[in-house]
C-alpha cells in the first residue's frame, strides 16, 4: 500500500468545510458518519437528483470506456453499488467485480441490491495486490478522498499494464449563471425534497454537504494534472453536458 510522503505536498480535492468538521483529522469521520446514517435514502435521492437518467449514463460511460466481458474490476467509493452492479452485468460470469467503499451502511445497501464482492476501504490505501485490474472506476466520490496524489498512486499501483482509470466526476459549471442554477437545485431543491419525501434530516444534510464539495473542489485542470504525475498514458477529461466529467488515464506497459 502507499503511504503519504511528508516531504510531497497535501493536493486535497477540497478545502476544511468547517460548517461539517473542523479539521482535516475530523473530515473522514465525519464524512462516513454521514453516509452510513443516509445509505437507506441514498438512491431514492440519486434517482430523484438524476431524473432516473442516473443509472443510464453510468451504463453508457462504462461501456464508452471499454468496459466488456471477462474483465477485472475495481470500483472504489462504489457506495450502494450503482457502478459495480452495473459493472457486474458487463463483465459477466467470466468477470469480476471488487466494491470498495469505507462506509459500513453503503456497502451494507450495497449487498443487499446483489453487489457480490465487497470490502471497507480507502482509496489512498487499496488492500489489493500490485496489477490486478483491468478498469478502476470511481462514481461522484473522487471529491471524498484525503489526497489526490497519494490516491492515484493507488489506483496506477493495482491496475494491471494497459489496464484503465475511468472517474465520474461532477463539476461546478464554468458560468456563474450555471452555477447559481445548479447550486440552487443541489443545495435547496434536494435536501428539502429528501427532508420532506424521506423524513431524514442526515440524509438532508448528507446532500448539502454534497453540493458544497462540488463547489469548493479544485477545478478539472487540476484532476487531470494529478493524474497525468502518475506517469499515465492519455489521461483527459471528457465533459458531459458541462457538468459531468469523466477522467481517464492507461498504466502503461513495462518498457521492454
Amino acid at each position: 500500500m502507499t503511504m503519504n510522503n511528508p516531504n510531497k505536498p497535501n493536493i486535497a480535492p477540497h478545502p476544511v468545510l468547517p460548517e461539517y468538521y473542523e479539521s482535516p483529522e475530523d473530515r473522514r469521520k465525519r464524512v462516513d458518519q454521514m453516509f452510513d446514517a443516509s445509505a437507506e435514502h441514498y438512491d431514492w435521492i440519486c434517482n430523484i437528483m438524476s431524473f432516473g437518467s442516473g443509472v443510464m449514463y453510468r451504463r453508457q460511460a462504462l461501456l464508452r470506456n471499454g468496459l466488456k466481458e471477462g474483465m477485472k474490476v475495481l470500483d472504489v467509493g462504489a457506495g450502494t453499488g450503482v457502478v459495480s452492479l452495473l459493472a457486474q452485468e458487463i463483465v459477466g460470469d467470466t468477470g469480476h467485480v471488487s466494491a470498495l467503499d469505507p462506509s459500513k451502511g453503503m456497502l451494507g445497501e450495497a449487498k443487499r441490491l446483489g453487489v457480490k464482492h465487497t470490502t471497507m476501504g480507502l482509496g489512498e490505501a487499496l488492500p489489493y495486490p500490485d496489477d490486478t485490474f483491468d478498469m478502476l472506476t470511481m462514481g461522484f466520490a473522487l471529491r471524498h478522498v484525503a489526497d489526490l496524489s497519494v490516491t492515484f498512486k493507488e489506483y496506477r499501483r493495482v491496475l494491471k499494464p494497459g489496464g484503465k482509470i475511468l472517474l465520474l466526476e461532477i463539476s461546478r459549471p464554468d458560468s456563474k449563471i450555471g452555477t447559481m442554477f445548479l447550486k440552487a437545485y443541489m443545495k435547496g431543491v434536494v435536501p428539502l425534497a429528501t427532508r420532506i419525501f424521506r423524513r431524514s434530516a442526515d440524509a438532508q444534510e448528507l446532500m448539502r454537504y454534497y453540493w458544497d464539495t462540488i463547489e469548493q473542489c479544485v477545478r478539472p485542470e487540476t484532476i487531470v494534472e494529478a493524474l497525468s504525475k502518475e506517469d499515465l498514458l492519455s489521461v483527459k477529461r471528457h465533459a458531459v453536458m458541462g457538468v459531468f466529467s469523466e477522467y481517464t488515464g492507461i498504466k502503461p506497459a513495462p518498457a521492454k
